[in-house]
């Protein structure tokens, strides 16, 4: 299991999609025109083989834009994992007393993706939604031919997500439940290890309240991406924000 793609909502997204792709030289590999359906609008971004993806509501009483008044503004909205064994999953999150409140059963050019969205009362911090595809490697929410927008100049993927709140070591048991994976903490803090990925748990210190306070990327250069970031007015206490979220460079 591993974090496969990092959502952003936002009251605008072009402005946000425009921020990202500039600072980190990455391009839009699809608007997904079926998101209408959550009334929404979108844009999924490819950072190597994992995604960016940022939201906008379209429509009235929508969940996204609920969060948005909830959390004063921009900020991430859902954090998707992929799993080989979905079947497993699902069995193992219903078996937890933790309520799925969609599900998705798509197959198309060649591609069969599937997905669950957990009931964010019974995770916190964020929508988790977990996701498989056959073959492994595709990403039908990206469309099929993402691979050529992929550019790596600058960054090469994501590998984690910070989740903010009063109570960190609570939250943490709540999303080990919901990932079936136990925590360790280290560095100072509470941490679900991933594949190549992480969760971490950290206290809310901006006082927006209980949810995504940073993305985790990886970068070829750090101090480039900072100088450029300070030179787009992206920069804020010497870290890197854009959309609402802290983009932690490693």
């Amino acid at each position: 299991m591993r974090i496969r793609q990092l959502v952003l909502v936002a009251g605008q997204r072009d402005s946000v999609v425009d921020d990202l792709c500039s600072l980190f030289e990455i391009e839009v590999a699809f608007y997904d025109p079926g998101i209408i359906h959550f009334g929404l609008e979108n844009a999924v971004i490819p950072v190597g083989d994992t995604f960016l993806e940022v939201v906008s509501p379209i429509q009235e009483e929508t969940t996204a834009g609920r969060y948005l008044e909830r959390r004063n503004g921009n900020g991430g909205y859902m954090v998707i994992v992929q799993t080989e064994d979905l079947k497993s999953e699902k069995a193992r999150v219903e078996a937890e007393g933790i309520g799925i409140v969609w599900n998705a059963d798509r197959e198309e050019e060649g591609i069969h993706a599937q997905a669950i969205h957990l009931h964010p009362r019974d995770v916190g911090g964020a929508i988790l939604s977990i996701d498989s595809m056959t073959p492994a490697k595709a990403w039908l929410w990206a469309s099929s031919s993402w691979e050529k927008n992929v550019r790596t100049e600058v960054c090469n993927y994501l590998n984690g997500v910070h989740i903010q709140s009063k109570d960190p070591e609570s939250m943490m048991r709540s999303w080990e439940r919901a990932l079936g994976k136990g925590s360790i903490y280290q560095d100072n803090q509470f941490q679900i290890q991933l594949e190549g990925s992480k969760v971490v748990f950290v206290e809310d210190t901006d006082g927006r309240g209980e949810g995504i306070e940073a993305f985790e990327i990886n970068v070829n250069d750090k101090e480039k991406v900072l100088e450029s970031a300070q030179s787009k007015g992206l920069v804020r206490n010497g870290e890197v924000y854009i959309g609402g979220v802290k983009f932690l460079l490693n």
